[in-house]
């Protein structure tokens, strides 16, 4: 069990379903949607797929930083900007918005004890532009930009140099399971007292680059109906809807929550992570690693499996991805489970590396507020769902102990334990 408590003072979201906290809890509180029409999917050859969860409010497809257009209160210096590809400017404005949240001042985060941890895949589409430009132009005409805006440790060479970051830091990749990574490690940092304070953000560009890939795989969706595309445990689901965006957490230490009169969103009380070793691209068909995942952060927290109160799914709306999910769900909670249960990629479509961050704001949001969210584009439960408790609407039920569930390509899986803060 861990030494010192951690909590939640701070958070910052960009996503299909709103970029600020207010947007994004009216989406969640009344189930509405950021899916649309995809206009580059038209662009690709033999392409069956046509949705996507879109960004809203900022415009960041050219491959030039500077022709961007997005609110004024982000302006960065040209240098700063110059260094970044789409979803490091996701980051960018996702900590930005948790920082001023907290209400941490620079001196708090440029501090020796204040780490930086992030969990992303780099950018498919600008690492190709510069190396298109490399092999065509040369090397004298490459961009000296290239690396730092592309590869994965991207997000870290950026903002740990904006935000000018002292303590701890590192990127986490592992597919869908990033940035859950990215946060249990984060909470282990301060529960253990390598760390007082940490900044964690998951972040994915969601273009067509990063997005097209799967549909190779026959893992999107191929629906035209935005209401009926994200369907995650319905029966009638036909894979994910690829999406992006950022999501970013102030952890903090309890002794500093104190101290600063903080007001935190929720508390983390632990976290599992194993592997399936099973298949590089397929869960294993009972959920037999994401079980032990979930047991792990029970028994990290030292909290029973009937104290759960919601559990915010992995779920992607795909059919052997929610099968197994729901056969781990069973296996430690039961057959008929008494926690709600639902995935908001339903909403939001599947934000792949930056899931589950963005998904970390949603549960500590949902703890804060006393509700549990529905499960959008649920209209007729998969067979194997019997015996849980799927709302379809949003609900005032005050949940006291949630888990975040997250899966990854390779077998790894993450669980994430939250409690409701008191008043």
């Amino acid at each position: 069990m861990s030494q010192y408590p951690v909590f939640i003072t701070g958070l910052g979201v960009v996503s299909s379903i709103g970029n600020d906290l207010s947007s994004v809890w009216d989406s969640l509180l009344h189930l509405r949607h950021g899916i649309e029409p995809y206009a580059p999917f038209r662009t690709a050859v033999d392409c069956p797929v046509s949705l996507a969860g879109t960004i809203k409010g900022m415009d960041t497809r050219s491959g030039d930083p500077e022709e961007w257009t997005f609110p004024a209160r982000y302006n960065l210096s040209r240098i700063h900007l110059k260094g970044m590809s789409p979803h490091v400017f996701y980051s960018y404005r996702a900590v930005l918005d948790a920082i001023e949240d907290a209400g941490l001042s620079r001196e708090e985060i440029s501090h020796p004890e204040t780490g930086f941890y992030s969990g992303t895949s780099g950018s498919t589409s600008t690492l190709y532009r510069q190396l298109q430009r490399l092999h065509e132009r040369g090397v004298a005409r490459a961009s000296p930009f290239g690396i730092i805006r592309s590869v994965v440790g991207a997000v870290n060479f950026n903002l740990c140099t904006i935000f000018k970051i002292k303590g701890n830091s590192c990127g986490f990749a592992s597919a869908c399971s990033s940035s859950a990574h990215a946060l249990g490690a984060a909470f282990q940092e301060i529960a253990t007292g390598r760390q007082e304070r940490m900044i964690v953000v998951g972040a994915e560009d969601g273009d067509l680059d990063s997005i097209l890939p799967f549909a190779g795989m026959r893992a999107l969706t191929t629906s035209q109906d935005p209401a009926r595309s994200s369907q995650p445990f319905d029966r009638r689901r036909s894979g994910f809807v690829g999406s992006g965006g950022a999501g970013a957490l102030i952890l903090e230490r309890g002794d500093l929550v104190e101290k600063r009169s903080a007001r935190p969103y929720a508390e983390i009380l632990g976290w599992g992570q194993t592997t399936d070793g099973f298949s590089a691209s397929s869960p294993h068909p009972h959920g037999e690693g994401l079980a032990r995942a979930i047991r792990l952060a029970l028994k990290d927290a030292g909290v029973e499996p009937e104290a759960v109160d919601y559990i915010n799914a992995h779920a992607t709306g795909t059919l052997h991805g929610d099968v197994a999910e729901v056969r781990a769900l069973k296996t430690v909670f039961g057959a008929n489970p008494r926690a709600a249960i639902s995935s908001t990629k339903g909403l939001t479509g599947h934000a792949l590396s930056a899931a589950g961050a963005i998904e970390g704001v949603f549960t500590a949001l949902c703890l804060k507020q006393g509700h549990v969210p529905g499960n959008a584009g649920l209209y007729e439960p998969d067979p194997a769902c019997e015996g849980l408790l799927l709302p379809t609407t949003t609900e005032a039920t005050k949940p006291q102990i949630a888990l975040s569930n997250s899966a990854g390509f390779g077998g790894a899986n993450v669980s994430l334990l939250f409690r409701a803060c008191q008043g």
